[in-house]
């Protein structure tokens, strides 16, 4: 019955094709001649029930081992492609979980406690997991693949730090905010390339201790102080600000409040950089309050803003967006070797006790994100966000220089 169920479900497939294979038995769902393609080989029939249950429920039955697939990424996509059918279903019945949204029932506030547990739940699971398949700058972002065929996870991740650095105009006059500190690369380099002064706020007290031992080990202590603030609790004016996928732990309720807070921070003629994974417009209220495998094993609480989303909380600011790049296939490159970086390791990960489930759990994350990317479900945005003096005091720098002024490039 549970099988049937989920057939039903999900057996109007289109531009692909899965075949499940198990219990004696194989059927096809889709287009049988589409390139795009999964097999999905079912172990136990309790795996079904679980499938029900949404992608907590499938991530469930994997981690357990009760299904495995030959391409995880390629099921992935197949599901971001064809979630808008779903979507569809969800709307249907949405009056039954509306209330408790409304209520924060089902996502809670992320209040400064909830934060600090939340971030903890992932960002301290080890330094020396993430050392595994971060690059030595540790940088867990998208990178910028911009350099053809060829270009390593390590020049990648180079250039996203260049860009931010030429897009804040950063000198040693510049006095920088980071809030969301992750271990320190991008403040040591951006320091190192500009001789900018920073201020880096984390509330991951295992990242503080490495972003530190970091700063003191380039010799930038009396550049980059490292703060362990909620970033509703800093104060001060700072010329520049840059917060790289950090608004993904803010909460949708606290979205306004975390643009609010960054433009309270500026300077009149300041400006912020802000890379962001977004959720496709017309997918982000249904997503935002919404239970989901990644939000519940893998960052607990978090949430993606659409670019909707985003500048309807600008419109409450005087920040503008002045420029913005789209890092959509940079991300989907920069997870594909995470993953397989990720694998390479698996010996290590045992001696570090890491067990199978949990291996299990961080492969399947790693091809589901990649997955939303290659799908378009989800993308990565950079913006340069403005203050109302920022646009003149670029425009001055742009004729002193003999150039014409940067312009906008918006999604």
């Amino acid at each position: 019955m549970w099988r049937r169920l989920v057939l039903a479900v999900i057996g109007r497939i289109g531009t692909a094709r899965i075949e499940f294979v198990g219990q004696g038995r194989a059927t096809f769902i889709g287009d049988p001649q589409a390139e795009l393609a999964a097999t999905v080989t079912v172990h136990s029939p309790r795996a079904w029930r679980r499938m029900l249950r949404g992608s907590t429920g499938m991530a469930e039955g994997y981690m357990l081992g009760e299904w495995d697939c030959d391409d995880l990424v390629a099921l992935a996509t197949i599901a971001g492609l064809n979630l808008h059918r779903l979507d569809d279903l969800r709307r249907r019945f949405r009056f039954l979980t509306w209330p408790a949204q409304r209520l924060g029932l089902l996502m809670p506030r992320t209040t400064r406690s909830r934060g600090r547990r939340q971030i903890a739940a992932h960002y301290d699971l080890g330094n020396d997991l993430f050392s595994l398949f971060l690059d030595d700058s540790m940088n867990y972002s998208a990178a910028l693949y911009r350099k053809g065929e060829g270009q390593t996870l390590e020049s990648a991740q180079l250039a996203k730090m260049d860009q931010i650095c030429d897009q804040l105009d950063l000198s040693p006059e510049v006095h920088l905010l980071e809030i969301g500190t992750g271990w320190g690369g991008l403040s040591v380099h951006l320091a190192e390339r500009s001789g900018c002064r920073i201020t880096t706020t984390t509330i991951s007290k295992e990242q503080a201790v490495l972003a530190r031992r970091r700063v003191a080990a380039a010799g930038l202590e009396d550049r980059i102080e490292v703060l362990e603030v909620d970033y509703r609790d800093l104060t001060g004016a700072y010329d520049r600000l840059v917060s790289i996928e950090m608004i993904e732990a803010v909460g949708w309720q606290d979205f306004p409040t975390y643009f609010e807070q960054c433009s309270r921070l500026l300077k009149r003629d300041g400006s912020m950089l802000l890379q962001a994974i977004t959720v496709a417009d017309e997918a982000y209220d249904l997503e935002k309050a919404s239970r989901s495998f990644i939000s519940r094993y893998i960052f607990p609480g978090g949430c993606l803003p659409s670019v909707a989303e985003i500048r309807r909380c600008l419109d409450g600011t005087d920040l503008e967006i002045g420029w913005s790049d789209e890092l959509r296939l940079d991300y989907a490159e920069t997870l594909a070797e995470w993953r397989l970086r990720f694998l390479a390791a698996a010996g290590r990960l045992e001696e570090l006790g890491y067990d199978e489930r949990f291996r299990r759990m961080w492969v399947l994350y790693l091809c589901v994100a990649e997955g939303g990317f290659r799908s378009g479900r989800n993308s990565d945005f950079q913006f340069r966000l403005e203050k109302p003096g920022a646009r003149a005091r670029q425009e001055a720098g742009s004729q002193e220089a003999g150039k014409a002024p940067a312009g906008t490039n918006s999604p």
